[in-house]
């Protein structure tokens, strides 16, 4: 019995031991999630390294849905500390972050970005509606009778004849993608409701409607390109009859080669991103675990310089990065409730 009582006291230092060699095993903070917040939070990273005194933070592109699970696994220094999202957190994830002792999850809405539709500005300038992209992509479009067929669309131009006489090439975001989730949403389910076929479809069977925009082609007119939007990018240049989606910070990035598409009548500017005309225009956000605040060091200060003037004011430094910014009055909500740490609440999700 004493033998047995010295075992299991050696063990629970052992297990001490063990518990307080992992919580000192990790000393930067780690960020994972979306491929479109992914420049900003890496600019946050980089300026925390320069001024914040601790290691500047790790940052990975998972895409959002991958982030997500990775976030959502469990606490613990084995676990990202911080998400990235280009969309905001579903409800399910949530309820999962919940099951796995994910408690306490600070939700930072850093501000808007525009889900573009992109060319080379060396092609065809091309001007669309919502119902014109989903008719491009779309693995089953109405036909003859209002009967969905396998996309027929080879070119532009089998669409509407005022459209280019030029082959069908799309590339975007793999399903792990937020940005791949806000193509659906924004702009593919509102493209379906303006197919007169379609509305009649969704009063007579909504899982066959919303199947339609919940599919893509996988004959080539839609190419999966990655979580890296930058392969997007370069791809673009190189074939100037090709067009990209992907978030509004890239095309500013790159508007010395690449022109944003009009869709439904509103080009992709700052301006109407912010005032909500631009149809693809989406909320980004970041993920922070409360519970990791004290045992990675640094936490405190990196939500801290998220919101901070110098990064998120009107002339902050990730404005000049093409991040299109809150309204004061929202701003000065979102910068309470991040230097608080004030936990979300599973309410508004959806």
């Amino acid at each position: 019995m004493r033998n047995l009582t010295l075992a299991s006291a050696l063990a629970l230092v052992a297990a001490g031991t063990l518990a307080a060699g992992q919580a000192s095993a990790r000393d930067q903070i780690r960020v994972v999630g979306s491929s479109t917040v992914y420049p900003f939070t890496t600019t946050v990273a980089e300026q925390l390294g320069k001024t914040g005194g601790i290691k500047t933070p790790v940052v990975e592109s998972t895409g959002t849905g991958g982030g997500m699970k990775l976030f959502c696994a469990g606490v613990g220094v084995n676990h990202p500390d911080a998400t990235n999202a280009s969309r905001r957190m579903k409800k399910g994830e949530f309820e999962m972050c919940q099951k796995n002792g994910v408690k306490d999850i600070v939700e930072i809405n850093i501000g808007f970005d525009g889900l573009t539709v992109a060319q080379s500005k060396q092609g065809t300038p091309i001007k669309l509606t919502l119902a014109q992209l989903l008719l491009a992509v779309a693995k089953e479009v109405p036909g003859p009778g209002g009967k969905l067929i396998p996309n027929p669309n080879r070119n532009w131009s089998d669409i509407d004849k005022s459209l280019p006489n030029i082959k069908i090439e799309v590339l975007g975001p793999p399903p792990t993608s937020g940005t791949r989730d806000s193509f659906h949403e924004l702009l593919l389910e509102k493209g379906a409701e303006q197919i007169p076929a379609l509305v009649s479809l969704k009063k007579s069977d909504p899982k066959a409607f919303d199947r339609v925009w919940k599919t893509l082609r996988e004959d080539g007119a839609y190419v999966e390109a990655g979580e890296n939007d930058n392969v997007i990018v370069a791809k673009l240049e190189a074939n100037r009859n090709a067009f990209g989606v992907f978030g509004f910070s890239f095309l500013e990035e790159n508007s010395n080669k690449l022109r944003g598409v009009p869709l439904d009548g509103v080009v992709p500017e700052f301006d109407q991103i912010t005032s909500g005309k631009y149809p693809g225009a989406r909320r980004m956000y970041v993920y922070i675990k409360k519970q990791h605040v004290g045992v990675v060091p640094g936490i405190d200060k990196f939500a801290a310089e998220y919101v901070s003037a110098k990064a998120l004011g009107e002339d902050g430094y990730l404005a000049k990065k093409g991040l299109v910014t809150l309204p004061k009055k929202e701003l000065d909500e979102v910068r309470k409730s991040t230097t608080g740490l004030t936990p979300m609440t599973a309410g508004p999700l959806s």
